[in-house]
């Protein structure tokens, strides 16, 4: 564990790829755990099948899965804007505060991470850079999208009611203008969330391409995956690429964070110098970097001899949790966690000092 937290508080180029687990503990549920939306979503909506079925773009095809998707989004929308960063985000900010975060690619929708300032991002994603130090892979919730004209708008889910979706303002001021000219109507889009679903085209991913490939050129010093389980197959492509160079590169670290083990196959041999299964506000808690917007935290040294140039066997750090979640385990399986434990900050005299 104390080569992770070295590695937190003193690499400079620190690539993150973080799934759903890194907000439950904010209120919001993951997918696949045995509480996660594809499992309550499904008894939920009487579904025949998982509720898996509401994120495919297959949705609109009929009113009554429409109805039951804009039903669950404007649930999620409100739980979302409800929701307060977690330790684990607060820490991400840090490091983006101070320079060392070159990238996080976030999985999720929810827009905790991007609320915070020093993880805000741009929508539509820009395709050429400067990039933001955030890239959202499959949208996200805070933003709904005209089909038609494409015009951008902050999400209201209360539009979202029943199997008809909301109509576009911009259109029906631009079609407004041409009837009123004698013009014909050239119609009015529907809005959606701006969030990408399965089996549909995804508006940013030529800039994700080219971000990802100036990422992998400049090589990162530290990849951490956390909180996902690394099913979308985009997603793993870019975990095990990002992880090769950077394991090649002299002093590289790569690691898995996550209380589920590690993915198998042969595509992950040799993908993690570490694996730590643990929250994820667990290990942030640990690390105790000062908080992002923390002005008076006093001196902080970005640097120093805390990791060996020299590869190291991999480790795998296993923390302890909480009791009901021991239990849960034990009977029912490794589960997505919830709150987390405090944990005692590490000595100051066994890390550096704060960074301002």
């Amino acid at each position: 564990m104390r080569k992770l937290l070295d590695v937190l508080r003193t690499k400079r180029r620190i690539v993150v790829i973080a799934g759903a687990g890194i907000s439950v503990s904010a209120g919001i549920p993951d997918f696949r755990s045995s509480k996660g939306l594809f499992s309550t979503l499904r008894s939920q909506h009487k579904l025949k099948t998982s509720g898996k079925h509401l994120f495919d773009a297959a949705v609109y095809r009929n009113d009554k899965s429409t109805s039951s998707f804009h039903d669950m989004v404007r649930e999620l929308g409100h739980s979302t804007q409800n929701a307060k960063p977690t330790p684990f985000h607060h820490m991400l900010a840090t490091l983006a505060e101070e320079g060392r975060l070159m990238r996080l690619y976030t999985q999720n929708v929810d827009g905790i991470d991007t609320a915070l300032p020093p993880l805000a991002t741009k929508v539509p994603l820009n395709r050429k850079g400067p990039w933001p130090k955030t890239v959202q892979l499959h949208g996200g919730l805070d933003k709904m999208v005209c089909s038609k004209c494409g015009d951008l708008q902050d999400f209201n889910g209360a539009l979202f009611e029943g199997p008809e979706a909301p109509l576009c303002t911009e259109c029906e001021t631009i079609d407004a203008v041409r009837l009123a000219s004698g013009l014909r109507s050239h119609g009015i889009g529907r809005l959606r969330p701006r969030m990408v679903l399965y089996n549909e085209h995804n508006p940013d991913e030529d800039a994700i391409g080219a971000v990802s490939l100036a990422d992998l050129k400049r090589v990162p010093d530290a990849v951490l995956v956390v909180g996902t389980s690394l099913k979308i197959p985009g997603t793993r492509r870019l975990t095990k690429e990002l992880c090769s160079v950077t394991r090649a590169r002299r002093g590289g670290f790569t690691a898995w964070i996550n209380l589920d083990p590690e993915p198998i196959g042969i595509e992950f041999k040799d993908c993690w110098d570490m694996v730590v299964r643990a929250e994820c506000d667990q290990v942030a808690e640990a690390a105790c970097l000062p908080k992002w917007d923390d002005k008076d935290c006093g001196d902080y040294i970005v640097g120093g001899p805390f990791l060996s140039d020299i590869k190291f066997s991999r480790p795998t750090v296993v923390l302890p949790s909480k009791p009901a979640l021991a239990a849960a385990v034990k009977t029912q399986g490794m589960i997505t966690p919830t709150d987390s434990p405090r944990q005692q900050s590490p000595d100051s005299s066994n890390g550096p000092p704060k960074l301002k």
